[in-house]
């Protein structure tokens, strides 16, 4: 499995022969180079904040993908409707999971989330730490207004995936995500769990 960390949460998914992204979000427009990617199969949205989704990179990725299957919560249907882009249900390989969004009001609009495991290798959960159960690679949101840090290393220690793949980060300056990944990877570590260290842009092999 090959990942590419397309900033904050938005990851980049390849297989032999299925390519997916998760959550392109504002953060992401500056990475994401559409016109350089081949192949698009799956575009999986876990909730509607823009920090998970940018519309105008939507609608670019459709545009030149007009056959990939968007996978996201049946609540913001009418709203990607609108902007021309459909939800297909049921994808084979994407298996939805009960993640709620942590709580982020009065700050901002708390939307529906979705988990998803992916090709039951990969779990991403969007904006949530309650869940019961991880495949072998997690992505963990390891920063956020709406969480702590302990927090997520607490439910990752639970979960005991294979791999953690730190995601929705955006907040942190380069420093102080380079001195947490550091001290993620070394606890962790003695876990038997390896952190990756993911660099925006820097494709990963990971051994699933």
């Amino acid at each position: 499995m090959k990942i590419t960390k397309l900033v904050h949460s938005c990851l980049l998914v390849e297989m032999p022969e299925r390519t997916a992204l998760f959550d392109p979000g504002v953060m992401s427009e500056g990475m994401v180079n559409v016109d350089s990617l081949q192949y698009l199969d799956d575009i999986i949205i876990t909730h509607e904040h823009a920090d998970h989704i940018s519309m105008d990179l939507m609608k670019r990725l459709v545009q030149k993908f007009p056959d990939v299957r968007v996978t996201a919560p049946t609540s913001f249907e009418t709203e990607l409707e609108q902007n021309g882009i459909t939800i297909k249900q049921g994808v084979e390989g994407i298996e939805l999971f009960e993640a709620p969004h942590e709580k982020v009001e009065p700050m901002f609009p708390h939307p529906d989330n979705i988990g998803v495991h992916y090709l039951d290798l990969l779990t991403h959960p969007g904006d949530s730490h309650h869940f019961d159960s991880t495949k072998a690679v997690l992505a963990l949101p390891v920063q956020a207004p709406w969480g702590a840090t302990v927090e997520a290393v607490n439910l990752a220690l639970r979960l005991q995936p294979k791999f953690i793949v730190p995601i929705h980060d955006w907040h942190w300056s380069d420093d102080a995500r380079n001195m947490t990944y550091d001290g993620l990877e070394e606890l962790f570590g003695q876990k038997g769990i390896t952190f990756v260290k993911a660099v925006n842009g820097e494709a990963f092999n990971l051994d699933v």
